[in-house]
């Protein structure tokens, strides 16, 4: 099994929770597609990054059944790990940079794909939520503190025959599929752009996501990262 590092990203302000990424710094190891594929399916993450160039930053994004022309946390934790200024992936340019004990990236919310962002009227609403039947992806969210930009939110993928890892640190994760994601960058991304301004989030047990919108339609998303091994 090639080398590869583990990272959890969006932890919470105690360095706990977040979502782990598996990240194979030598890309150049295993070159062909369908082989990285099983790779990733065979360390079971919700997400396995292959670098490409470490130096500019070329990367590629797989979860255990299909390739990602972008996805935030793995961005966020790879641009963390190689500590570059930007990202190369099959979307686009991801700008990133290191400030005091985040890490941020700039991504657009048309690289992600569709998510139904369903609003409640409180947070204990959405802390009450069972899982729903599979189906659509659905990110529910509310304000803890409107003022403040605070938001409390849930991430249910719904993908039928996704497979989860309990490793990723999805709530009820089964061999079915991640019935909870704990931290979803791109689903936060796509709620900043919805309301056009920042956000403070708390998503799943306890993982902390920030975001913050910029000029011309990109997005800044920004959170902790702990290496794990």
């Amino acid at each position: 099994m090639s080398d590869y590092d583990v990272v959890r990203v969006f932890c919470g302000p105690r360095g706990g929770y977040g979502n782990e990424l598996g990240v194979v710094r030598e890309g150049s190891v295993m070159p062909d597609p369908h082989e990285r594929q099983l790779f990733a399916e065979k360390l079971g993450f919700s997400e396995t990054v292959f670098v490409d160039d470490p130096e500019r930053g070329v990367i590629d994004i797989y979860t255990p059944t299909l390739r990602l022309p972008f996805a935030g946390r793995p961005c966020v934790g790879t641009a963390w790990l190689l500590d570059v200024p930007e990202l190369v992936t099959a979307a686009g340019t991801v700008g990133a940079r290191q400030d005091g004990e985040f890490c941020w990236i700039e991504a657009r919310a048309e690289w992600v794909p569709p998510r139904t962002l369903r609003r409640y009227a409180t947070a204990a609403e959405v802390d009450a939520l069972a899982v729903p039947p599979k189906g659509e992806w659905i990110y529910a969210w509310a304000w803890e503190d409107e003022s403040a930009g605070r938001v409390r939110a849930r991430a249910f993928p719904g993908r039928v025959g996704e497979r989860g890892d309990s490793r990723s640190g999805g709530a009820g994760a089964c061999a079915g599929g991640i019935d909870e994601d704990e931290a979803t960058g791109a689903a936060a991304l796509l709620l900043t752009d919805r309301l056009g301004r920042a956000l403070n989030i708390t998503q799943g047990a306890g993982s902390q996501i920030l975001t913050a919108p910029q000029p011309y339609g990109w997005t800044e998303i920004g959170g902790r990262v702990v290496l794990e091994r």
